[in-house]
């Protein structure tokens, strides 16, 4: 398996080289760039440019050169800064200059959080006097030190191993070890290694578990444009299974000879071939699908949002029962890793998606967990959302997966929406139970446990309306301390169908507070244009109600136009369908919408010009229609005498 690798879309690469005083720095530059040893060399010199032909990639190299004096600092740290890669040198003849590089210079480095390769390298190779073995030198101090790619020593005078310096720094930059091998345990990195697993599964084409020899050739072709001759691919596999028996069997080259064979390639110094596979197949140098790769749908309107087609949801069916291996319609903990085998990690193991949806006792989700996450990351992270399922094997275009919905501005005029996933805004004080009500669209038991909500959180279930109809509910609780800041941005409200404001029945200051945050987010929308249906609850209804809480609540809602509190308990379990009526605005998405004083005066305002515009773009045509029928008459009447 060869060929000319792709060096990640790089047009150029920028190559510093620092190391103490008379190391041979600049020697080894000019060396370099014009093939001949000069004695006569500056003690700086410009800049270099190698160009694009002098080494396989076709990417330029610019090389800069350096001062170790004290007075340089400053303008060396600035180069650093600006490096794709480092070439730290030490003079052969000088054993302190050596004993610097790991006491002194790689710790300068680290100072600066200089963060790329570093090629070390041992200059005037012909003056040393006694031979030593490199590898037993340097082993330790490249355990030590990660950020060090490879070590090679070379001599500007013999013109030894001169260009073989830069090359392996510009190689370091187009094809880095550390995203693939791990230098200490000499094995494929988790990432890689399931990169490389989804490369495996996309070349076997007949699901076998193995590459045969047709397969095989397709992948070479593909990757290296050349096809592989049948002796060829006889010793690829003989080589495999000398190594490694279980790499190889009667129906091709399996998953475990796969990634053999890259260990292998990278243990032997060709880690451009594993590159050159891992970016025709989309990677970048994250080893994550590149943005090109992902043809994302045009940009959408801040109250726009992502949903998945039918046919990406009829794909994550599929797939859901494929990997479903005891066919409990559960996908246990096990069976969801196997499926997410193939990404560079699982999607749904931290915040906001980890305990976002309904789990079975044991941790397992059924298809309805299973698909609510995903519309959760689709409308949250849509790019994530799409990478993802590509990662898992959905091999057609982001149009074919990903629909922009109708804005919601245009759903109001329309006084109805076609969205099948709605998002609702929690907002309410401290210890109104907003936190028990999302736990409860989860079907989780009551706690008495008070745990105060610091950050935002999601959870999404499917709520059953009438006649069968389904819709995804997407709740998203505001902690009371975070209102201020999510305000901030007047594009905040744009993403939200509903908003709900709970409070605690028994409080008389609660529900003060709870009417106070919708008069602040129904002033926002008033501002912004993003308005939206909202609704009291009235939670731990299970408790007594202060005197005058019916009647203050049924105030704020007489005078905020929004339908009457809903009741809940959900320590008693009485939900009082409160899912189903959020559902149920965010369908209607005209009615419930409050009002403030000045909202009401300022589309009484509009609605008095509008009316004044048209009775003066009825009185101008009028007086235009008399004008041009005087003039008909006048004209009429000269032609007469």
């Amino acid at each position: 398996m060869s060929g000319g690798p792709i060096p990640g879309g790089r047009t150029s690469v920028r190559i510093v080289v620092v190391g103490d005083r008379a190391t041979g720095k600049s020697s080894l530059i000019a060396a370099a760039a014009s093939e001949t040893f000069s004695r006569e060399v500056p003690p700086v010199l410009p800049p270099t440019r190698l160009p694009a032909d002098f080494y396989p990639d076709n990417v330029p190299i610019t090389i800069i050169d350096t001062s170790s004096s004290l007075e340089y600092r400053g303008r060396l740290a600035e180069e650093l800064k600006r490096a794709d890669a480092v070439v730290l040198t030490y003079a052969c003849d000088q054993p302190t200059t050596l004993n610097r590089i790991s006491s002194f210079w790689i710790y300068e480095l680290r100072r600066l959080e200089i963060r790329v390769p570093v090629v070390v390298v041992g200059c005037k190779l012909d003056r040393r006097d006694e031979e030593y073995n490199l590898n037993l030198v340097m082993a330790p101090i490249m355990r030590q030190f990660r950020e060090i790619e490879t070590c090679i020593e070379c001599s500007a005078a013999n013109l030894l191993q001169i260009p073989e310096v830069f090359y392996f720094a510009q190689k370091a930059v187009l094809h880095p070890t550390a995203p693939l091998f791990d230098q200490e345990t000499q094995a494929l990195k988790p990432r890689c290694m399931r990169a490389l697993k989804r490369i495996f599964v996309l070349c076997d084409l007949d699901m076998d578990s193995a590459l045969n020899d047709d397969e095989l050739n397709e992948f070479q072709v593909k990757c290296f444009n050349a096809p592989l001759q049948p002796a060829e691919i006889v010793g690829v596999k003989r080589v495999v299974q000398d190594k490694l028996p279980q790499g190889v069997n009667e129906l091709g080259l399996t998953l475990t000879g796969f990634l053999f064979l890259h260990a292998l390639f990278i243990e032997r110094g060709r880690i451009e071939t594993t590159w050159t596979v891992l970016r025709k197949f989309g990677y970048s140098d994250e080893l994550r699908l590149r943005d090109d790769y992902l043809s994302m749908p045009l940009k959408k309107a801040p109250d726009q949002s992502f949903q998945l087609t039918s046919e990406a949801v009829e794909f994550l069916k599929g797939v859901f029962s494929t990997f479903d291996d005891d066919k409990d319609e559960v996908l246990r903990n096990t069976e969801l890793e196997d499926l997410f085998s193939t990404a560079p990690e699982s999607p749904w193991d931290e915040a906001p998606y980890m305990d976002a949806v309904e789990r079975t006792p044991m941790g397992g989700l059924s298809l309805s967990g299973f698909l609510s996450e995903w519309a959760l990351m689709t409308l949250l992270d849509p790019f994530q959302s799409l990478a993802n399922l590509i990662y898992i094997g959905y091999n057609c275009n982001a149009a074919s997966a990903l629909n922009i919905t109708r804005r919601r501005s245009i759903d109001r005029k329309k006084q109805q929406t076609e969205r099948s996933v709605f998002q609702c805004f929690v907002f309410g004080p401290k210890k109104a139970g907003k936190s028990a009500l999302l736990m409860s669209l989860l079907g989780r038991p009551f706690s008495d446990n008070y745990v105060p909500t610091t950050s935002e959180r999601y959870v999404v279930n499917v709520v059953d309306q009438h006649a069968g109809n389904k819709k995804t509910l997407v709740i998203r609780e505001i902690p009371e301390d975070g209102v201020k800041k999510l305000l901030s941005n007047k594009e905040s409200l744009a993403a939200c169908d509903v908003a709900i404001f709970v409070y605690d029945s028994s409080s008389e200051y609660s529900l003060r507070r709870a009417s106070e945050l919708l008069v602040d987010v129904t002033k926002q929308g008033e501002e912004t244009g993003f308005s939206m249906p909202c609704l009291l609850v009235a939670a731990k209804h299970d408790l007594d109600s202060y005197p005058m809480a019916m009647k203050e609540s049924a105030k704020i809602c007489q005078d905020m136009g929004i339908d009457e509190p809903i009741h809940v308990s959900v320590k008693e379990r009485d939900l009082n369908n409160v899912f189903s009526k959020i559902v149920n605005a965010a369908e209607n998405p005209h009615l419930s919408v409050p009002e403030t004083d000045a909202g009401r005066n300022r589309k009484r305002y509009r609605q008095l010009v509008n009316r004044s515009l048209i009775f003066v773009s009825v009185g101008a045509a009028t007086a235009f229609v008399g004008m041009a029928a005087y003039r008909a008459y006048a004209a009429r009447k000269n032609s007469a005498s």
